[in-house]
């Protein structure tokens, strides 16, 4: 096995770069509304542009171009970043707010009387601007990178 393969790769490296820019925009994003940094943002999940989205996305789209835009193997990466892209905005967003709501009602609950219980995780999901953030940052860096690897 030779491990060097994998950092010639276009496509995981297509894709890890997208996911990287992702969350490392997030820092100076976040610092623009809130005039403070916020170094989590590398390593969590939720906000501005999404990161699964752009993984998802630059690593179809480094696949097409790679493999070809007819190739099985282009139709299952869209297939599964659709399923990612509708889970981040769908399901994982609303699981947000259900948790937002409930830190809601339990801080209400509580007023203050009782020792405060651990929040739950209220950035889950992203909107769709967020998503199409992502997706946009997924179809610029396997471009940038193809004619680089050319």
């Amino acid at each position: 096995m030779n491990i060097q393969a994998v950092f010639h790769n276009y496509v995981l490296l297509s894709a890890l770069a997208a996911w990287g820019i992702a969350q490392i925009i997030k820092l100076p994003l976040d610092y623009f509304f809130t005039k403070r940094w916020n170094w989590a943002l590398l390593i969590s999940v939720g906000g501005m542009p999404s990161s699964h989205s752009a993984l998802v996305t630059a690593t179809a789209f480094a696949v097409g171009l790679y493999a070809g835009f007819d190739s099985p193997v282009f139709a299952l990466a869209v297939a599964v970043s659709m399923v990612v892209i509708y889970d981040a905005t769908g399901i994982r967003r609303q699981a947000g707010i259900h948790a937002q709501t409930i830190n809601l009602l339990v801080e209400e609950l509580l007023q203050g009387r009782l020792a405060p219980e651990k929040q739950l995780r209220e950035v889950l999901g992203h909107t769709p601007l967020e998503a199409l953030g992502g997706v946009i940052l997924g179809l610029i860096v396997p471009i940038l990178l193809w004619f680089m690897w050319r």
